[in-house]
């Protein structure tokens, strides 16, 4: 569903989607499976966007929102009603040397990283951090090997994996909010 950062087109997009459904339903064909969220969602304003939507579809469709980059939208984006989320966010981040911790998002190009033998993240863990450290990440870095890019790229994606498993599991338990609000403010102390 597309309507950038318009209530009226957003819902008039959901209505004329849930329309071509329903109409290829009553025609004994399948229909849509789910719905995309997407096209200029504003950070300031994402809740709200995937709240107009999610408010016109079906609950028990999936909703897939489009473009979320950081912790914090994937939060947001749970509480507003979608379910399923992507982004070239963690792969454009790792190919510069970028990767997500428990601490916030750092950079292993920085020449603070020249000798750290640690892992990248040791208490999140992962096969990166347990067979890679900073320092070799670092200067694969500077030397230009694509290897960089990929272990970055894999630390990402397991750690955004991971945060989802752990939402769901806060879900599951109850202690959806005491997840949150642990996680998102480790995650932004620096800052």
């Amino acid at each position: 569903m597309q309507g950038a950062q318009y209530e009226d087109l957003r819902r008039h997009a959901v209505r004329g989607l849930m329309d071509l459904d329903h109409e290829a339903r009553s025609e004994g064909r399948r229909g849509f499976g789910g719905f995309g969220i997407g096209g200029a969602l504003e950070k300031e304003n994402l809740g709200t966007i995937v709240g107009w939507v999610t408010d016109e579809l079906p609950v028990d469709m999936p909703r897939h929102l489009l473009g979320i980059s950081e912790p914090d939208d994937i939060f947001t984006a749970v509480e507003a009603g979608a379910d399923t989320f992507d982004c070239v966010a963690p792969t454009r981040l790792g190919r510069r040397g970028g990767v997500y911790t428990l601490d916030g998002r750092m950079n292993l190009a920085g020449a603070r990283f020249k000798r750290d033998f640690r892992g990248v993240d040791e208490e999140f863990g992962g096969y990166v951090s347990e067979n890679y450290s900073r320092a070799y990440i670092h200067h694969l870095l500077k030397a230009k090997e694509f290897l960089a890019g990929t272990l970055c790229t894999m630390h990402n994606l397991e750690f955004m994996i991971r945060l989802v498993d752990n939402i769901r599991a806060a879900i599951d338990a109850g202690d959806y909010e005491a997840y949150r609000d642990e996680f998102l403010g480790r995650y932004y102390a620096g800052r």
